[in-house]
């Protein structure tokens, strides 16, 4: 299927920093074809050479850029890495300063080149409870040849007069699949090359767009259901916020299911953390879209919602602060009363970070301006909670932020707030009538049992005289 145009805004987020302190020492994570060894010899530089022998000159190039050398081993053929990073630099510049330099017969050979230097298989981790979060990756000892094809590739993607026509021959359903797996990679800069290599080829090529789709559906869903472990995902969700910034209206049946399916369910993931802010994003971009949605995918996130982990809560309730930032008050009314009731909870956290991030909800003045206009519903709702806890709770800057959030209620409508106040007293006054009522009955019910114990046991003790 073909969807608009896509918008070539593929990283609304600033680029992750490397971490920083020691890194990991590089490992020779690649594992190539075996081949022979092959001495490379120098050729003549392309600059040197008349512009009719160049073609000629630069498919000679290529191949003497398919040989792939082994980096794990620093000192071993070093001319030879030598003369291939030159050339390499060579056919960069070749490809983006000339004009017309792109042949026909060159798209096969390019597209061999980076297939051999690129498609390898990743190992598994050295550390098999690798954690992003916290551990080192494990850098492409490779990198120093890999960086240099993936820029030629994106020039090539990029050329005035790069056709997709002649292209598509060669980068096709496997090529893309190929491509995919590498997403798992430990190495951030790999990952990053990676995401902006496949959006231009989202972009260039309409026929493989819903293949595309429909494979990163499959990597998602294998993350979400079986493995739990993608290197990626983060990658693939910042390219699918450009892809679906471009999807025409009406929405197909097919974007909406996997936005229910797959994004939804993606909060799910213990490491949510990693891809929270791409994920977030994506889904603010579909209610943008399509304003209908709000309703499953509020009540989604509620149903997914962290039992036991604050910091996904403090994640949660940031993206439903983005949502409600997007919302049509004719949605907010739909999904006002489930949202309040989890904001109710969230409030009484004993977790300071969680009620304070559900507290700040009332520093924005679209959301203030929404409850406002449901305060009945909203305030009714939320009231028990926030009054017990401007008693009760162990934190002084959570009680300062609720004394706020009543005094906003109480300026919203005052009778109300009378009303609720009143009957929220009411209410304790008959629990605290049944629980002294619960205590005399258990007491009673103890002094029972020990009246019966000490029977029984005057019984005994007459049966046992009269025995003797």
């Amino acid at each position: 299927m073909s969807s608009g145009p896509v918008v070539d805004r593929i990283d609304p987020f600033g680029k992750k920093s490397l971490r920083k302190g020691k890194q990991k020492k590089s490992q020779g994570s690649s594992k190539y074809q075996n081949q022979q060894h092959t001495e490379l010899q120098p050729l003549a530089l392309l600059k040197d050479t008349p512009p009719g022998e160049q073609p000629d000159l630069v498919n000679k190039k290529l191949r003497q850029c398919c040989v792939v050398f082994d980096f794990m081993d620093a000192v071993s053929d070093l001319k030879g890495k030598e003369i291939k990073r030159a050339s390499l630099n060579e056919l960069v510049d070749y490809i983006t300063t000339g004009r017309g330099v792109l042949s026909e017969d060159l798209y096969p050979e390019i597209v061999h080149m980076v297939a051999c230097n690129i498609f390898r298989t990743l190992p598994p981790s050295d550390n098999p409870e690798f954690d992003p979060e916290e551990d080192d990756p494990t850098l492409e000892a490779s990198w120093p040849h890999i960086q240099i094809v993936y820029e030629f590739f994106l020039r090539f993607l990029e050329v005035p007069d790069f056709k997709p026509s002649v292209a598509k021959k060669y980068i096709d359903q496997k090529f893309v699949l190929q491509l995919l797996e590498l997403f798992d990679s430990e190495d951030p800069r790999e990952r990053d090359f990676l995401k902006t290599v496949l959006h231009r080829i989202y972009g260039k090529f309409l026929g493989l767009r819903a293949f595309i789709r429909k494979q990163i559906n499959h990597i998602f869903l294998r993350f979400i259901y079986e493995t739990e472990h993608f290197n990626g995902i983060g990658e693939l969700l910042e390219i699918l916020g450009s892809i679906i910034n471009g999807f025409a209206l009406p929405l197909k049946a097919e974007h909406k299911q996997f936005l229910n399916k797959v994004l939804i369910p993606l909060h799910k993931a213990k490491g949510l953390g990693l891809y929270h802010a791409q994920l977030a994003y994506c889904v603010v971009q579909f209610l943008e879209k399509d304003a209908t949605l709000t309703e499953p995918v509020v009540k989604g996130l509620l149903r997914y919602w962290p039992k036991t982990c604050s910091q996904k809560e403090v994640m949660f309730l940031g993206e439903i602060e983005e949502i409600l930032d997007v919302i049509e008050p004719s949605q907010f009314v739909k999904i006002q009363e489930p949202l309040a009731k989890q904001l109710a909870r969230c409030v009484a956290s004993p977790h300071f970070q969680v009620a304070e991030r559900a507290l700040y909800f009332w520093n924005n003045e679209y959301i203030l301006s929404l409850m406002e206009e449901n305060i009945t519903v909203i305030m009714s709702i939320m009231f028990p909670s926030l009054y017990r806890i401007s008693k009760e709770h162990w934190n002084q800057t959570i009680i300062a932020l609720v004394y706020n959030v009543l005094k906003t209620f109480m300026e919203l409508n005052n009778k109300l707030f009378d009303e609720l106040t009143a009957n929220y007293k009411s209410e304790r006054q008959k629990e605290k009538k049944k629980e002294k009522e619960r205590d005399e009955l258990w007491k009673k019910l103890s002094k029972l049992e020990m009246n019966h114990l000490n029977s029984q046991q005057k019984g005994q003790e007459g049966n046992n005289n009269t025995t003797k």
